[in-house]
């Protein structure tokens, strides 16, 4: 049983339970987020969606970098206190996760320019600090991946890009153990150490995406720390952490059709709404345009069924 006194926090997305000194629950919702705002309509499977294709990619990018996760399997819950219908509700929606001291930053990997990384290249050229080549279009792939790092906002704020030296600041501002700060070097190394891996493991997932018909633009992770080693947390290349492009429909100079949420965003930009909370109620034809959006990217990226996956809690063809 989800109680109050194991209720730890809730985000955008996920709530997170305490199972004890080193094990957390994290438990997938359906509901949505656009421009820093909990929508109040939710998307059916949506969380199924998101732990289902994370699930998929911890598995594949296991050997890149190490990750919290413990089990999916609602049978391994700690006590006798769950339900079987506490279970069933959990079943492909939960993590049982090692507790990590996750960096107080998004680790934002892009490959093509889109975003509020076309805008600020517009403005300046360039993105968090890295020069790009004069000329380029909106949704144009770059020379090479680049890294851009991004605040954490707080819900309701806004995220902000910073350069790689300020990511770095961050981390030795910030309390690994609650009370002990890291020093310069030793922030410099977690922030080179993540920088990579982020670069890895975007390489990884831009190459198995091609494969199935699919650009990934750009996406972010988050990490932390566990007994020291960094380890990849909470969610892997979703439709809610990534802009997946239809290849075939690929067309630079523009946006791009895709399998994310900038459908969502999309509507929500012909709305007369100023961007705070609670935001307007979406109609039935973007819930479920989202909601087939969203399964397409899981089914396409995984090979599997998503049905399957809703029957029999199995990533599998």
């Amino acid at each position: 049983m989800l109680t109050a006194d194991s209720f730890v926090r809730s985000g955008k997305v996920r709530d997170l339970f305490s199972l004890g000194p080193d094990r957390l629950l994290l438990v997938a919702s359906d509901r949505i987020s656009a421009f820093d705002v909990v929508l109040p309509t939710e998307i059916p499977d949506k969380g199924r969606v998101l732990t289902g294709l994370s699930r998929f990619w911890f598995d594949e990018t296991a050997a890149i970098v190490p990750n919290q996760v413990v089990s999916t399997d609602p049978k391994d819950l700690p006590g006798e206190r769950w339900s079987a219908s506490d279970r069933e509700r959990l079943r492909g929606r939960m993590v049982v996760a090692r507790t990590a001291r996750v960096l107080p930053v998004e680790l934002v990997v892009r490959g093509y320019i889109s975003g509020s990384g076309w805008k600020e290249y517009r403005e300046h050229g360039s993105v968090c600090g890295v020069a790009l080549p004069a000329g380029l279009r909106e949704s144009d792939r770059l020379p090479e991946p680049i890294f851009t790092p991004a605040t954490k906002a707080e819900l309701g704020e806004h995220d902000i890009n910073i350069d790689f030296d300020s990511m770095v600041q961050l981390l030795e501002d910030w309390p690994p153990n609650g009370d002990d700060w890291l020093g310069r070097d030793a922030a410099l190394a977690i922030a080179t150490l993540a920088r990579d891996a982020a670069l890895r493991l975007y390489a990884a997932g831009a190459a198995r995406c091609a494969e199935a018909g699919i650009i990934l633009a750009d996406t972010k992770f988050e990490m932390g720390l566990v007994d020291g080693e960094l380890v990849l947390v909470d969610e892997v290349m979703t439709p809610d952490s990534s802009r997946f492009w239809d290849a075939g429909a690929y067309e630079p100079g523009g946006a791009q059709p895709s399998y994310d949420k900038q459908f969502v965003r999309d509507w929500l930009a012909g709305q007369a709404w100023n961007k705070t909370a609670p935001g307007p109620a979406l109609p039935p034809d973007v819930v479920d345009g989202t909601r087939a959006r969203y399964v397409e990217a899981y089914e396409r990226i995984t090979g599997a069924s998503f049905q399957r996956y809703l029957e029999e809690d199995v990533v599998a063809p």
